[in-house]
Order: C-alpha cells, then structure tokens, then sequence
C-alpha cells in the first residue's frame, strides 16, 4: 500500500498534479484566514453572540434574517461570521450545480444537452461555472448589505464605503468563482 502510494512521486504527471491540488488547498485554506477589508471582525463576532444570545432566550425564536443568517453560516462552514475572503465557500457553485441538474428534467434544450454524452455534459458545466458566479455575486452582495445595515464596518475615515463595498464584493464572489 504505501509502495503504491510513493508511486504516485515517481510519475511525474501524477506528481504535478498532486502537488498542484495541495497547493490549492493550501491557498484555500489560507483564505478562509484573511478577513474581508474594514470589517470589524470584533464587532462581527460579538454581534453573532448577541444574536445567538436573543434567540436561545426568547419563546418566540429567532427572526428570520437572524435563521437565515444563522443557516447561510452553517452552509459556508461558520467562516462566515469571520467574514472571511473565501467565506462564501463551495455554497454558490452547489447551489449552481442543483439547479441545473433541476433544470435538466424540465428545460427541453438542456435535456438535449443532457444526453449529448461527453460533449452536452462539459457544456452543462460550464453554464454552471457561469452561473455560480452569478449566484456568488448575488450572495456577496447581499452579505455586503447585511454587514453595513448592521453596522459592522469599521469607522474609520480612511475606509469609505464606496471603496470598501466593491472591493469586498470582489473579494467575496472570487472566493467561489
């Protein structure tokens, strides 16, 4: 087994192409460490306290924005309450990749596509890699609102917000794309 393995490092294909994949996962990894630029990530933290504080107290629940929230969280894998550059994660291109198998069942020109073979399935992906940017950038965006009608950019007079919103929103949907 562990000859097999050091095989791998023989060939040298095999051995770029694993070597290229660990060091995508170690520039992933380290993205998920970079916080977004003027956000406060002490008062994001705390706001996600009080927030998981009200609704563990109160009968009645949380609100919706604060479920919403609180799931999106959970999709990203939590690093979105650190407001992370990859904090959007893998989440926009599944949900890409659900829709369009979805659509594949009920729009004719992708069904066609569909049984295509080889050819129909890389034209599927990549309507799906354009639609994931899509849907990134509508996440970010939306995170982007809910971070600033929150309050929870940093107040300082070097960072204005029409520098600070486009750049995070960059950021943010080329974490995904």
């Amino acid at each position: 087994m562990f000859s097999a393995f050091m095989n791998i490092f023989k060939v040298p294909e095999l051995r770029n192409k694993v070597l290229f994949t660990l060091g995508l996962l170690a520039v992933y990894r380290i993205g998920f460490y970079v916080p977004l630029p003027g956000i406060d990530q002490s008062e994001l933290s705390s706001h996600f306290e009080s927030m998981k504080a009200q609704s563990g107290s109160s009968d009645s629940g949380a609100s919706g924005m604060e479920q919403l929230t609180e799931y999106f969280s959970m999709f990203t894998g939590g690093n979105l309450q650190q407001s992370t550059i990859f904090g959007l994660g893998i989440m926009p291109y599944i949900s890409a990749s659900i829709i369009f198998q979805l659509l594949g069942t009920v729009v004719p020109s992708l069904e066609k596509l569909r049984k295509e073979g080889e050819i129909g399935r890389k034209k599927i992906q990549e309507y799906t890699r354009y639609a994931t940017v899509l849907i990134c950038i509508i996440q970010a965006g939306f995170w982007l609102k809910y971070i600033c009608s929150s309050q929870l950019v940093q107040k300082s007079s070097m960072i204005s917000a029409t520098i600070l919103l486009p750049h995070c929103h960059l950021c943010s949907s080329a974490s995904s794309a």
